[in-house]
């Protein structure tokens, strides 16, 4: 059954348009996992590859992990308008460059971005400027993944071990005030199943095709 699912899901990018797909949601909702696995189980999805000011960690690459900026170099994009979207994050500028994505389109991929809620506002403002006709606006397709409620949130958070309390309520505070932001957004998906969730992100995708 799953085989078949996704060999449908890979034939139906024959002849279609590229999708520029967005996956929003709170910290623990399941996103990164949800994300992975497109990755990993479709063969046409890849990710978006945004730029950052902050230096290499460990192994990552140049133009593979990141686009490593210099603060100069980031400034003359932001000059440009050659942003999609943009933010600081711990002091570190990071952003995702509107060509980049449409090369990954014009290759015929879709092209994925797991962002936060802010990240989703600015590119739905960019993508409303553009022509009708223009590939980012024409793939566009944004899915927000929540948690069945803030109490199971919680319990997951404190189940993956990796946070102290005070973190947590952090987390729990930004994730009440993104959920309050779901009406943004064309698709809003419960995680109370991963597998189920999942399978509801694929069908999302397939249905944009149609």
């Amino acid at each position: 059954m799953r085989e078949r699912m996704e060999k449908r899901l890979i034939d139906m990018t024959a002849g279609t348009t590229p999708l520029l797909i967005l996956v929003v949601a709170p910290s623990g909702a399941g996103k990164s996992t949800i994300c992975d696995r497109l990755i990993d189980e479709c063969a046409n999805i890849v990710y978006s590859i945004s730029c950052t000011t902050r230096q290499p960690r460990g192994e990552e690459t140049d133009g593979v992990d990141y686009y490593f900026l210099a603060e100069a170099d980031f400034d003359a994009n932001v000059a440009d308008d050659a942003f999609l979207e943009n933010a600081v994050v711990h002091g570190f500028r990071y952003g995702t460059l509107r060509r980049t994505v449409a090369e990954g389109l014009r290759a015929g991929n879709d092209v994925l971005m797991d962002i936060d809620v802010q990240g989703a506002k600015q590119i739905r403002e960019t993508i409303g400027a553009l022509s009708d006709e223009d590939p980012i606006r024409k793939g566009f397709l944004d899915i927000f993944i929540v948690p069945p409620s803030l109490e199971e949130l919680e319990k997951r958070l404190t189940g993956r071990g990796e946070d102290d309390s005070e973190t947590i309520g952090l987390r729990l505070i930004n994730a009440e005030a993104e959920m309050a932001c779901a009406g943004e957004f064309a698709h809003v998906i419960v995680n109370d199943v991963l597998d189920k969730c999942y399978a509801s992100v694929r069908r999302v995708i397939e249905d944009k095709r149609v």
